[in-house]
């Protein structure tokens, strides 16, 4: 994961070209993302929440929180702290209005941080989810050993990430428009070549399925399970820490 960078000609990190990038596309991100999966991605999202629903979580993280689609889905579930982290400040910023249109400002604290070095002390949420986000980190390993260490004892969390479908003939459909018809769109909408074309790449490159779940297994995270969800265009990653409950399959 960590050589596959959005410019491969530039001569910074993939974290810097990250945060570059997601800034430049911010005030269409919204649009995009709901016109290119064709709505479907409000309904991944409600899966999403609806994995930790069992758990009653009272404090939950959201990282890589972007423009905050699924924090605001989050509020479901009641918590009494909600916090997103965002490495591009372009993309807060969207969120913040968004947050301050729906009058939630004082719902959801907004943070620009590294998911891959958080400011939080150890042990600090009760669950944590990310959409659309562990496929951008430079170090997926860090990433996901901080996810661990922020995380209280018995913690859950879900990871909502694209994933590519393997049957006849869907495959082949979903390969075409990913990577043909996508990033045409993308760059015209958003005037923006590197995003999406970057995200098939990033799509294609990622440990999906049982490889993640080894991933997620290896820093400490228990009950591990997946699912694939509209013909395996996306995955619902579940775990905890150290714990023996269940996830609903809702």
């Amino acid at each position: 994961m960590s050589e596959l960078m959005p410019d491969k000609k530039s001569g910074t990190t993939k974290k810097v070209q990250v945060e570059e990038m997601f800034d430049q596309i911010a005030c269409r991100y919204d649009f995009l993302n709901h016109f290119l999966s064709l709505g479907i991605d409000k309904l991944w999202r409600r899966k999403a929440v609806n994995s930790l629903k069992p758990f009653k979580p009272k404090t939950i993280l959201d990282v890589a929180t972007g423009t905050c689609d699924l924090a605001i889905a989050l509020l479901r579930l009641r918590p009494e702290q909600l916090v997103g982290i965002d490495i591009s400040a372009g993309m807060l910023e969207k969120g913040r209005e968004k947050l301050k249109k729906k009058k939630l400002l004082d719902r959801i604290e907004l943070k620009q941080a590294d998911s891959e070095d958080m400011p939080f002390d150890d042990n600090s949420f009760d669950a944590l989810t990310v959409a659309f986000g562990v496929r951008n980190f430079e170090n997926l390993e860090q990433g996901i050993n901080e996810m661990f260490r922020v995380l209280k004892t018995g913690g859950a969390f879900v990871i909502l990430e694209f994933s590519r479908p393997a049957r006849f003939p869907f495959k082949q459909i979903f390969n075409f428009y990913f990577f043909n018809i996508l990033p045409w769109l993308g760059k015209m909408i958003s005037g923006d070549s590197r995003a999406y074309t970057y995200l098939p790449e990033s799509v294609d490159a990622f440990p999906e399925g049982d490889d993640f779940i080894c991933k997620l297994g290896n820093a400490g995270f228990t009950e591990l399970s997946f699912r694939r969800l509209s013909f395996g265009v996306a995955s619902i990653y579940t775990g905890l820490k150290e714990n023996n409950n269940n996830f609903s399959d809702s």
